[in-house]
């Protein structure tokens, strides 16, 4: 039996119109397009906007590439004058918070202050998770690889594994997350092996040879390269997860397999491993 013709992926543009981080938004769109199979849409991303110049900046950028706007802005006059822009010109638009927010006024009996970025309020929460964030990015990708002695976790993985995503989302949760890339022919800094249980948690990001291949063609084929590399070859990928497997079980760390994890789970499964190491210390 003939399979059917595999379904086109249908692109499309996505403003996310934000007064603060636009971590709410990034999280809600993620999740709505992964209901849907072979959708991909093209980010258009405008934080901290809180002025009339920024939102003209803005709205051109929407009549330049129509598609779908969601927004979390609480200025009462930028969103009455974006959702006037939009509904003239029949884009779509949608305010993410305004159904929770309304629901929970209901429940509460009370109004909400629309204060911007209120989520972000500057309290003792807030700095332990931007000293987090700073230390993350200072130790990314083998970056000053001294320093990861104060981590809370340091994560290992070939190429690919998605270490740094992992690490940004653990920092946003106050995790002290550090990654170093594993590459053939380069060990790695000698203390990494003869850290002892209280040091920071370490763990192995594995994946299959044959994901890994998928993904890293697919990123040279973005970047207009040749595909046909040792980067993306099967043998020398298949060699690369190997050693990595090795290492991992000679140190008898704590692993995960990413292939078919989103960012997401491996996150939540390391915050898991985190949690029990720290009941048991």
């Amino acid at each position: 039996m003939n399979k059917p013709p595999a379904r086109l992926s249908i692109y499309f543009n996505v403003h996310l119109v934000s007064d603060s981080t636009g971590e709410t938004l990034n999280a809600i769109q993620r999740a709505a397009c992964a209901q849907f199979q072979n959708v991909q849409p093209l980010e258009h991303n405008y934080y901290l906007v809180r002025s009339e110049r920024q939102l003209e900046r803005v709205m051109r950028e929407i009549e330049a590439a129509p598609g779908v706007v969601w927004y979390t802005i609480s200025d009462e006059t930028l969103r009455t004058k974006l959702e006037a822009f939009c509904r003239e010109r029949g884009v779509s638009t949608l305010p993410v918070l305004d159904a929770s927010v309304a629901m929970l006024g209901r429940h509460l009996g009370v109004s909400a202050n629309r204060i911007v970025a209120g989520q972000h309020a500057l309290d003792d929460d807030y700095f332990e998770r931007m000293e987090a964030i700073n230390f993350t990015l200072a130790h990314d990708d083998g970056q000053n690889v001294d320093g990861l002695r104060n981590a809370d976790v340091i994560l290992l993985g070939v190429s690919r594994t998605s270490k740094t995503p992992t690490s940004v989302y653990l920092a946003n949760r106050k995790v002290k997350a550090g990654n170093i890339p594993l590459v053939p022919g380069v060990p790695l800094p000698g203390f990494v092996e003869e850290l002892g249980p209280k040091g920071p948690l370490i763990v192995g990001l594995k994946i299959s040879a044959e994901r890994l291949v998928q993904i890293r063609r697919q990123r040279l084929i973005s970047l207009q390269e040749d595909e046909h590399t040792i980067y993306a070859d099967e043998a020398a990928v298949r060699d690369e997860v190997t050693q990595a497997n090795r290492l991992f079980q000679r140190n008898k760390w704590k692993t995960i397999d990413v292939s078919r994890r989103s960012v997401e789970e491996t996150a939540a499964a390391i915050l898991n491993l985190l949690n029990e190491r720290n009941t048991q210390l």
